[in-house]
């Protein structure tokens, strides 16, 4: 099982990101999915989770900005970053819940 993070890059204050990460090589639709956030210098954080019947689950620190979708044909969890703030910098991961299979990580950096 591989999972693929990707569109992390630099964005100004109040944009938006989307991230994806694809997922090979396993049953991605029998899984929850979820979405963690590594800042500087701080643990790493649950932002968001997915169910395989796609009910979702946001943490209160992006809630109303952040939302997890996924597509099962495609095999893939995006994660649509809106109204970014300069805390939302760090790392961000993909994980197969239930399971120790993570994304690479893919770097956001917002700058003001």
């Amino acid at each position: 099982v591989q999972l693929q993070a990707s569109g992390g890059g630099v964005v100004q204050a109040g944009g938006s990101l989307r991230l994806s990460c694809e997922v090979s090589g396993g049953s991605f639709g029998l899984y929850s999915m979820g979405w963690y956030r590594q800042a500087p210098g701080k643990q790493r954080e649950l932002l968001a989770t997915i169910g395989i019947a796609s009910r979702t689950n946001v943490a209160d620190s992006v809630k109303g900005r952040f939302t997890i979708s996924r597509d099962n044909a495609k095999n893939t969890v995006y994660l649509q970053m809106n109204s970014i703030e300069p805390e939302d910098t760090g790392v961000y991961y993909c994980k197969r819940l239930g399971t120790e299979y993570w994304g690479k990580g893919t770097q956001v950096t917002v700058s003001s």
